[in-house]
């Protein structure tokens, strides 16, 4: 029997006023709708993290705060990570950044795709997670999904607000690319994880 992918979607904005649960609830649906993963929302407001001021990583040192040790526990028990994406400035969030940071050992040998959004479909935040990522030691896939330009424009709030569903057939090719390749990373790095152990 094979074991199912547990994977992570991770919303990583945390304004009152995020854009982030509009591509999120699209894309666990999408997720959720295949047969070879178990999908689960992770909304970074539910974890109120301080920021980073361990003495180390929890790679040498176990953290203090409880929240940190909430948090690591949280993303440890999964296989795998969806992270949805706003760019800030040509980057990730600082509540993301300041949530990759919180952990290390749990984020190991674990790929990750992404899906986001702004004005060029968060391109140059994502390229930002995938480097910081490599750093994590994880594994990101080579696709991504990016909602920019007019797409971005016709569902965001100040644009046309329509529903993700109205620009969707754009979208479902690399979300496809993006899901496919996070299942195949995620059974090969499980595969690994368990053979190492």
């Amino acid at each position: 029997m094979t074991v199912k992918p547990r994977i992570a979607l991770i919303v990583g904005s945390t304004r009152p006023t995020r854009f982030a649960d509009k591509p999120a609830q699209w894309m666990l649906k999408q997720a959720q709708a295949r047969q070879d993963m178990e999908v689960e929302l992770v909304d970074l407001r539910d974890h109120p993290l301080p920021f980073f001021s361990e003495p180390a990583s929890n790679q040498r040192v176990p953290s203090k705060d409880s929240e940190a040790v909430r948090w690591q526990q949280t993303i440890g028990k999964f296989d795998g990570y969806i992270f949805v994406v706003a760019e800030y400035n040509h980057s990730i969030t600082g509540a993301l950044k300041n949530a990759l940071d919180q952990a290390y050992t749990e984020w190991n040998r674990k790929p990750f795709t992404a899906i986001g959004y702004g004005s060029v479909g968060a391109g140059r935040a994502i390229e930002h997670l995938r480097g910081i990522g490599i750093e994590l030691q994880m594994v990101p896939t080579r696709g991504a999904v990016h909602i920019g330009g007019s797409d971005f424009m016709a569902v965001f709030p100040m644009g046309g607000n329509k529903s993700i569903e109205d620009i969707e057939a754009g979208l479902l090719p690399s979300t496809t690319a993006a899901l496919d390749d996070l299942v195949w990373w995620a059974k090969a790095t499980m595969a690994a994880r368990a053979a190492a152990a």
